[in-house]
């Protein structure tokens, strides 16, 4: 098994590699982004691809930007990919793409909660709070949350980390209103998908969301939506809590890399075969559990 760890593509302009997505442009109004399989894990992108890991985030996104059409305004535009790139580019592009509209990102990213894991854990252990929202005593890891949490974070260019931020933080950044739009709008979403996953065997314990505006200010839902790298899937079979539950997504491959001697720093440890297999194993368990 093997994966696209970069594209190349002559026939349109490259804007930006990101950590997973290449970005090209279209026209002056949209953009072609790539879904590659890339991984990033502690904000170090690995030299190790995840195999078919760019098409199933991209089957994962087209659903929920579908089923959740009604309730916010997208970035899709359903132009097939393929037909914006030379004829010889096309197998760079099949089933990992989107054509979108172009917006103008937001300067933070919109993360919601609802289970006490990851870097809340540790922010509660230390703080008896997370980004300054305080929590009742006791909360053990993985635990079900009192209440959902809208946590902002800043947006760190490729190696360097996320840093969270209160929500006043958020409104200096973005405006009052853009703010209380996006929390508003990023628990929304969450709470539907939450719900609807349930039914599938799935918790979504946490996920990344991020928003643009065009050019009248009318917030849209961009980038990618609700797949095992912008959030944490746990099999509802096997939680518990008091520890950090098997996932279906990378957090497969963060649990093998705390175990190597390793900084977090670029470069990172190359991942073995069978964790790159398994990962990609459980993505596509995900994707049919939610999907099919």
């Amino acid at each position: 098994m093997s994966g696209i760890l970069e594209t190349n593509l002559k026939s349109l302009p490259l804007l930006h590699r990101g950590k997973v997505r290449d970005i090209y442009a279209v026209g002056a109004d949209k953009l072609l982004v790539v879904q590659t399989d890339r991984l990033s894990a502690f904000d170090v992108i690995l030299d190790d691809p995840i195999p078919n890991k760019g098409k199933m985030l991209t089957e994962m996104s087209n659903f929920w930007f579908k089923k959740f059409g009604d309730l916010m305004p997208n970035h899709e535009t359903g132009i097939d990919p393929q037909s914006v790139v030379a004829k010889d580019e096309r197998a760079q592009v099949a089933g990992r793409a989107m054509v979108v509209k172009k917006f103008t990102p937001l300067g933070i990213e919109a993360i919601v909660r609802g289970y006490i894991i990851g870097s809340g854990w540790k922010d509660y252990q230390q703080t008896g709070a997370i980004c300054g929202i305080a929590l009742p005593a006791g909360l053990q890891e993985a635990q079900k949350l009192p209440h959902t949490m809208f946590t902002p974070s800043t947006k760190a260019p490729a190696g360097q980390h996320d840093a969270n931020i209160s929500f006043e933080e958020a409104e200096k950044i973005v405006g009052a209103d853009i703010a209380r739009q996006v929390r508003a709008a990023a628990i929304d979403l969450y709470t539907q998908a939450a719900e609807y996953a349930a039914g599938r065997g799935i918790i979504i314990a946490d996920t990344k969301f991020e928003f643009g505006l065009d050019a009248g200010g009318t917030l849209y839902l961009i980038d990618e939506i609700l797949t095992p790298d912008s959030s944490r899937f746990w099999p509802m079979s096997s939680y518990q809590v008091g520890m950090s539950p098997p996932s279906f997504d990378k957090q497969f491959v963060r649990d093998w890399l705390e175990t190597q001697p390793w900084d977090k720093k670029a470069p990172a440890p190359r991942v073995p075969q069978d964790v790159l297999e398994q990962t990609s194993a459980k993505y596509a368990e995900a994707l049919r559990l939610l999907t099919q």
